[in-house]
């Protein structure tokens, strides 16, 4: 397929439903991020702490406008901001958690994907370019690192480095990074070595050379596609993590630690069980919509690059 070929399949592709939906629930969130310090002006020096408001034990509804709540026949509570969202545990402010937890959602997945990327592309084109006694260790080594699932994996790794790397400076969110990144190599580099050596032993190789189509360009595949789908993933661990209490201190803006806040509130009363509602369901509409934006924007592309698919 030429170039102008590929570009106008491209183009087609780009319109439909998936694309068009997923693409834009990732531009909104961009333009969150990119405006987070105009829609939720920090109140700390560390602009990714949310602000508290008061210590009354219950979350308080979305408001407009500061709210007073009558304690007792003689004690007032009074908001001093207005809370769009609503407060949950600690009187931590929702909306403020959501708007800064979208920055922290992009840090951690593109983190995290750029350098799995970069050892991923290491370590596969090692294994796959030079074989024999190098390519079967490389590939059991990263056997060791895929018997586990990704969550499982990460959780252990935070729980044993926790205690080694805390007491030098690292705090627990890089901890997680790391975790995330040193399997998501792994994964890739068994992706990669894969390829290179489909491409290496394909009969068309030669042939769809001279004719001015490089089959290395395959590789485009799964260093694109799989990395947008990835972001989402992250992001879900990363969120499933905070909820169990591994994620970052408290009071951070982080979805999953919003949700954990909501535990004890899910169901609030036999008489009125949803009356914390905006303490979970808020933030789990924002992991919810933020993992479906890069999942259907990864569709979209699987579409377009994957050579098999497109024909």
């Amino acid at each position: 397929m030429s170039f102008k070929t590929w570009l106008r399949e491209f183009a087609r592709r780009l319109k439909s439903p998936p694309a068009i939906i997923g693409g834009g629930i990732v531009i909104f969130y961009i333009i969150i991020a990119l405006l987070a310090p105009v829609l939720a002006p920090p109140q700390y020096a560390d602009p990714f702490m949310i602000p508290k408001d008061g210590f009354y034990a219950n979350p308080l509804p979305p408001s407009g406008t500061p709210l007073t709540i009558q304690i007792s026949p003689r004690v007032n509570f009074t908001q001093k901001y207005a809370h769009p969202f609503g407060t949950t545990k600690g009187q931590y402010d929702i909306y403020y958690g959501c708007i800064w937890g979208t920055i922290n959602a992009f840090r951690m997945g593109f983190s995290v994907v750029f350098g799995a990327l970069a050892i991923g592309f290491l370590i596969g084109h090692v294994a796959g370019l030079l074989g024999g006694i190098i390519d079967q260790l490389i590939m059991r080594f990263t056997d060791i690192f895929l018997l586990l699932p990704s969550f499982i994996f990460a959780m252990a790794l935070v729980v044993v480095l926790y205690p080694v790397l805390l007491p030098i400076g690292i705090p627990r969110l890089d901890i997680i990074l790391l975790a995330l990144i040193l399997f998501g190599g792994v994964s890739y580099a068994r992706i990669v070595r894969g390829e290179i050596l489909r491409i290496k032993h394909e009969d068309y190789t030669k042939a769809s050379e001279d004719i001015g189509y490089h089959p290395a360009t395959d590789l485009i595949y799964p260093f694109l596609i799989m990395p947008l789908l990835d972001i989402g993933l992250i992001v879900s661990i990363t969120a499933s993590l905070s909820f169990l209490g591994l994620g970052p201190p408290e009071g951070y803006a982080d979805w999953g630690q919003l949700i954990a806040f909501s535990r004890n509130y899910i169901i609030a009363s036999p008489t009125d069980p949803f009356r914390y509602w905006y303490t979970f369901v808020i933030p789990g509409l924002f992991i919810f919509t933020f993992v479906l934006g890069w999942v259907l924007l990864s569709d979209a592309f699987r579409d377009i690059l994957d050579p098999i698919r497109r024909k």
